[in-house]
């Protein structure tokens, strides 16, 4: 079993004094977790979808203060019309649902990317969370949807010029993730080594970490010994420390 401790991490331990402030992660082996299992791929998006609630609410309860999670990229329009309302369907399902709880528990959420062509209801519904996060402080889990790290870093590039000159920090404020840290930690569970247009210059000098448990079966012991591994890295940005 997987202990937290307040003392220096060893093996399969997490020192809670020193947990990254944001974690990503590449939501990835949906479909393959449907497929050994006989499934449609629709069951794995919706296995997918209660993994990142509870791992959301892990991460809240354990606190880290922000999570990213890539959820629909803007290349996964190339899959399956089926499939691709499937998803957006269960993201509809889930903010509906999460509106209902974020102002009980004072949780902040966040959609990242560009919502312009989602369907009127969920983008009504993208709006209703922004207002309630508006609200609160504490715990944001970010969503990113119909997002591309290369179309978001193009975006910021725009706007930074039609605003004056184009500076690492004129760019960085207007990025869909302006506002909050770097993430830490990036995980890619599902057994790919790749970050897929994912959060390109945000995660700069993240850690990255990857397994081969795929989505569905990524369980809070599993979040917990990346963190773990993460905690025992040597972060020097640069420098020879």
């Amino acid at each position: 079993m997987l202990s937290f401790k307040r003392k220096k991490p060893i093996q399969g331990e997490v020192d809670l004094t020193r947990l990254p402030r944001h974690i990503a992660i590449i939501m990835d082996g949906n479909g393959r977790w449907a497929q050994k299992r006989g499934l449609p791929r629709s069951a794995g998006h919706a296995a997918g979808a209660e993994t990142f609630r509870r791992i959301a609410t892990y991460c809240k309860n354990i606190g880290v203060e922000y999570l990213t999670v890539y959820a629909f990229s803007t290349e996964n329009w190339k899959r399956p019309a089926r499939e691709v309302e499937g998803i957006l369907s269960l993201l509809e399902q889930y903010l509906r649902e999460a509106i209902e709880s974020m102002e009980r528990d004072h949780i902040r959420m966040r959609v990242f990317g560009d919502t312009s062509i989602l369907p009127p209801k969920l983008c009504a519904l993208i709006t209703r969370t922004d207002e309630i996060s508006k609200r609160y402080g504490g715990f944001q889990a970010n969503i990113c949807v119909n997002y591309g790290g290369r179309s978001e870093i193009l975006r910021a590039a725009r706007l930074a010029a039609e605003s004056g000159e184009i500076t690492e920090r004129s760019l960085a404020q207007n990025l869909w993730s302006a506002g909050i840290p770097d993430p830490e930690l990036l995980i890619r569970p599902g057994g790919e080594y790749r970050l897929s247009n994912f959060l390109l210059w945000q995660a700069a000098y993240t850690e990255l970490y990857f397994t081969e448990t795929l989505w569905p079966d990524f369980t809070p012991k599993e979040l917990g010994k990346a963190i773990a591994e993460y905690q025992r890295r040597n972060r020097r940005f640069g420098d020879v420390v």
